[in-house]
């Protein structure tokens, strides 16, 4: 396949529909070289590992046990350095129930379906689907999180909470009558991971869902540059091309990306940065983006490219903790068309210069071998998700 932006490879069918508490697949039928990275989207929001009933598949998504608040619009974005590409989905879910078959009668109620009010009995229900989607909770010690179990029913139904399927006390529950649905757990210390359980019943039926909640003891490390990226680069005169670098850290990072100035050259510019005896200039910085595996990325986009664009970058993650970085080349091709006339070549220098520029590339080169064969291992192309804005160092 020829290098450019992901394409659709097969037919889409735009409009989907499934029952509730089924299970569906979403497929994204993209290709590209490289091999583009694909994101989810439900109504502008990133389907993220938190989503628990919602996977993302090397095909595409797939949601089990769907419910109501699922229907909606899907984006599924492709996205490689050349671009991306979007395959859009409506989801409509189907709910039988609506219809009137929901009222379930209780055992050994002789025909009677209404209670003295003349309402039908009816089993529990969660009323706030959404608020439930996150069921791994990870927390760090000493914060505090709210587990919900909202439900309604006929007769109105009642709630008990367990932890590792043993009856919480009401002192561990901290009775409120106003919270009845809301299991509020402070001050988290790390004895207090495990499943909570909601259990809700009435006489007609009991429905219970449950959370897994980590405490974690607050690791404090400085971030890790991981994979191949940032690599050196050649890049046409004039023509497009980006780096990349993803960061795995504790907390969100600072990720910068930084232009070694050219000998002589310090007085061109504002401010610049010592950074292992060498001078280097800040660029502007794009977003960075957040992985459902605990990474971050960033990328460095060089539009237009001259002359002056080549020479050695580095990405820089930083934290609280520290810094790590890792620096790549970028070549320019000469201007096919250069403006003045042309110099007849010195015999001082038979080496054309592109070559010149790759013997400081050779040392990085051996650096980034090593990432290499790290990266090798895992699966997924390292791509970022979507484009940081373009800049001009």
């Amino acid at each position: 396949s020829s290098l450019g932006p992901p394409r659709i490879v097969d037919k889409v069918i735009h409009r989907q529909s499934v029952r509730l508490g089924r299970t569906i697949k979403l497929l994204c039928p993209v290709e590209g070289d490289p091999p583009p990275l694909t994101m989810w989207m439900k109504d502008g929001r990133t389907i993220h590992s938190g989503w628990t009933r919602f996977r993302i598949l090397q095909q595409g998504l797939k949601i089990k046990e769907v419910e109501s608040e699922d229907a909606g619009t899907y984006i599924c974005k492709a996205t490689n350095g050349f671009g991306s590409t979007n395959v859009n989905y409506t989801l409509i879910v189907i709910d039988d129930a609506s219809s009137g078959k929901d009222s379930q009668v209780p055992e050994g109620s002789n025909g009677e379906y209404e209670d003295h009010s003349g309402k039908q009995w009816a089993r529990p229900r969660f009323t706030q689907p959404a608020k439930m989607r996150r069921r791994v909770i990870a927390r760090p010690v000493g914060s505090s999180i709210r587990l919900k179990c909202v439900a309604s029913g006929n007769p109105r139904p009642d709630i008990m909470w367990l932890k590792d399927n043993k009856p919480l006390t009401p002192q561990e529950i901290g009775e409120n009558k106003k919270k009845k649905w809301t299991l509020n757990l402070k001050n988290l210390k790390p004895e207090d991971s495990g499943k909570y359980t909601c259990r809700v019943f009435n006489k007609v039926g009991e429905i219970n869902a449950t959370y897994k909640v980590e405490v974690i003891q607050r690791t404090r490390s400085k971030p890790i540059l991981t994979g191949t990226h940032p690599v050196n680069t050649t890049v046409d005169y004039g023509g497009t091309t980006s780096f990349q670098c993803k960061v795995r850290s504790d907390v969100k990072p600072v990720i910068q990306w930084l232009k070694r100035v050219e000998y002589g050259t310090e007085s061109k510019y504002n401010s610049t940065i010592d950074v292992g005896g060498q001078k280097f200039v800040v660029l502007p910085t794009g977003e960075v983006w957040s992985r459902p595996d605990g990474s971050y990325l960033n990328k460095l986009m060089i539009t237009r490219a001259k002359e002056e664009d080549a020479g050695m970058y580095i990405c820089l993650g930083a934290n609280t903790m520290g810094y790590s970085f890792r620096s790549a080349f970028l070549t320019v091709l000469p201007d096919p068309k250069p403006p003045s006339a042309p110099v007849p070549p010195s015999s001082a220098s038979s080496l054309p210069w592109p070559v010149i520029i790759g013997i400081p590339a050779g040392a990085v080169f051996i650096f980034g071998t090593i990432l290499l064969w790290l990266c090798q291992s895992k699966k997924k192309p390292c791509s970022p998700p979507a484009a940081a804005p373009a800049h001009r160092p």
